[in-house]
C-alpha cells in the first residue's frame, strides 16, 4: 500500500500565481497514494488565500484527476504557532496525520516524479527517516542544476558545506520523527538545522536528480543581513561541530564577514574576515567580504552576480 503524504506550503498570500504553481506541482505528482496539501498562512488573514485556493481547485480538479487517480486534498490554515516560517511549518506538520511529510515553499515547484523517486529510496532503506533531491535554481531566465554528487548525505557533508541542494522544498520525512526548531532567529537556517539533526540520526537518502525548481530573486530573506548574522551565530551555538571543521567553519566566518560588510560594520567584517582567512586560506567569501567592506562593490551587486550562476553567498 502506498504511503500517504502531507505537503506543507507556508505562504503570506502575496504571491497567488506562484502559490498556484507550487500547489499544482504537488497535486499533480504521480504518487499513487493520497496526498494532502496544507497551505499555512503566516501573519495574515487566511480567508483571501482560501478563496484563491477554491478558485485554483475549481480549475485544476479535472486536470489532476486525469493525471492521477489518487486522492488529493487541500486545506488552508492560519499559522497557530510562533510567527514566521518555522511556526508555519510546524503548524502544518501538526495538522497532518499522513505517513510522510514534505515541504514546498510557495515560490518553488516540484517537477514530475519527485515524490515517487524519493519514496522509492525511503522504502529501499527502512531505517532512513529523511529524503532530499537535487534542485534546479531558477534566476530570471537562467536555470542552473545543483547536484550533491552522492546518494547519501551524511552529517559530515552538512558540516563541511551547507549543501544548498538539500533545500527545504526537497524535504520528505517520516511524520513524527522531526519538528522545526522555532527558536531560529528570524526563521534563518531552520532548514539546515533540521537536515543536520536528521543526518545525525541516519544518513539522508538523496535522489541526485533535479526534481525541484527553486525560484530565486523574490526571497525576503536574502538581504536581511542582521537576521542572517543572528542565524549563523545561532547555528554555531547549537551545533558546536560546525566550528571544528576548517572548511565548514571558514565558510561560516566568511559569510559573517560578508553580512557585516553589507551592513557597513567594517570592523566586525574585518574581524570575521581575518578569522575566515586563518581558518581556511582558500575561503572564497573572504575577498568578497573585503571588497564590500571597503566600498568597491555593493553587497547587492555581488549577490546578484552569484545568483546568476546559481550560487549564494
Amino acid at each position: 500500500m502506498s504511503p500517504s503524504v502531507g505537503v506543507v506550503i507556508p505562504t503570506r498570500g502575496r504571491r497567488p500565481g506562484q502559490l498556484r504553481t507550487a500547489t499544482r506541482s504537488a497535486m499533480a505528482q504521480d504518487h499513487p497514494g493520497p496526498v494532502e496539501i496544507v497551505i499555512v498562512v503566516d501573519g495574515e488573514d487566511p480567508a483571501p488565500v482560501a478563496d484563491q485556493v477554491a478558485d485554483l481547485l475549481a480549475g485544476l480538479a479535472m486536470a489532476v484527476r486525469e493525471e492521477t487517480p489518487a486522492p488529493r486534498r487541500v486545506r488552508v490554515l492560519a499559522n497557530r504557532l510562533s510567527p514566521g516560517l518555522p511556526g508555519a511549518r510546524n503548524t502544518g506538520i501538526a495538522a497532518l496525520d499522513t505517513d510522510l511529510v514534505a515541504f514546498c515553499d510557495d515560490d518553488d515547484r516540484w517537477l514530475p516524479g519527485k515524490l515517487s523517486a524519493q519514496i522509492a529510496e525511503l522504502e529501499a532503506e527502512p531505517a532512513a527517516e529523511f529524503a532530499s533531491c537535487a534542485i534546479e535554481v531558477e534566476y530570471g531566465s537562467r536555470r542552473t542544476p545543483r547536484l550533491a554528487g552522492t546518494d547519501r548525505v551524511t552529517h559530515g557533508h552538512l558540516v563541511r558545506s551547507r549543501m544548498m541542494m538539500v533545500h527545504s522544498s526537497t524535504f520528505l520525512f517520516r511524520r513524527g520523527s522531526l519538528w522545526v526548531d522555532e527558536s531560529a532567529p528570524g526563521g534563518q537556517n531552520e532548514d539546515w538545522d533540521l537536515a543536520l539533526r536528521a543526518a545525525g540520526r541516519h544518513p539522508i537518502v538523496h535522489v541526485d536528480r533535479p526534481l525541484v525548481r527553486v525560484g530565486w530573486g523574490g526571497s525576503a530573506y536574502a538581504t536581511r543581513w542582521a537576521d542572517r548574522i543572528a542565524g549563523l551565530e545561532w547555528m554555531l551555538a547549537r551545533h558546536p561541530g560546525l566550528a571544528a571543521d576548517p572548511r565548514g567553519a571558514g565558510r561560516i566566518y566568511g559569510q559573517l564577514a560578508f553580512h557585516h560588510a553589507a551592513l557597513g560594520h567594517r570592523r566586525e567584517a574585518g574581524r570575521w574576515a581575518w578569522r575566515a582567512l586563518t581558518t581556511r586560506l582558500a575561503e572564497p567569501r573572504t575577498p568578497l567580504a573585503l571588497v564590500v567592506a571597503v566600498g568597491l562593490l555593493p553587497a547587492g551587486v555581488v549577490l546578484t552576480r552569484l545568483h546568476h550562476y546559481g550560487h549564494g553567498i
